[in-house]
């Protein structure tokens, strides 16, 4: 088998590992309120960032909102615009969780011959996704204004 499919399927694997640090907050959630916390303050743009439809991000929001995890507030000048931002209990159990998933990545990478160089490619496969999600956001975007 190739690096390509065996990296496809490690990261498929590894997607599950980090969802089950946690039993307080599923992966769904956790990257919206992470999208917010990195200082996306509006659904669209957190749709945007985790090319994920409006829908599906105003069922986390709102799922979110009613946990008492974010709070939504109406930007001045623009009653139909909306900014999230985590509550501090929503701050509190985004570090809860961040410290079990990141413990699960240190065990992980303490398997491999070498744990720093592995943190530090998928540090970089992360700026890779979300460039290639601005390039793929901003065709959109061109598209619908014509």
């Amino acid at each position: 088998m190739n690096n390509e499919v065996e990296a496809v399927r490690a990261l498929a694997r590894a997607s599950s590992v980090l969802e089950r640090s946690s039993n307080e907050l599923s992966l769904g959630h956790y990257r919206v309120l992470s999208a917010i916390a990195s200082g996306e303050e509006r659904a669209s743009n957190v749709a945007a960032r985790l090319a994920l439809g409006r829908p599906a991000v105003s069922a986390a929001v709102e799922s979110l909102c009613e946990r008492g995890l974010l709070a939504r507030f109406e930007v001045d000048g623009d009653h139909r615009a909306i900014t999230l931002r985590l509550t501090s209990e929503g701050e509190q159990l985004l570090a809860r969780v961040e410290a079990e998933m990141r413990a699960r990545i240190r065990d992980l990478a303490g398997r491999t011959p070498d744990g720093d160089r592995m943190l530090e490619s998928l540090a970089w496969l992360g700026q890779a996704i979300d460039e290639w999600r601005s390039e793929r956001w901003a065709k959109k975007t061109q598209v619908r204004q014509l």
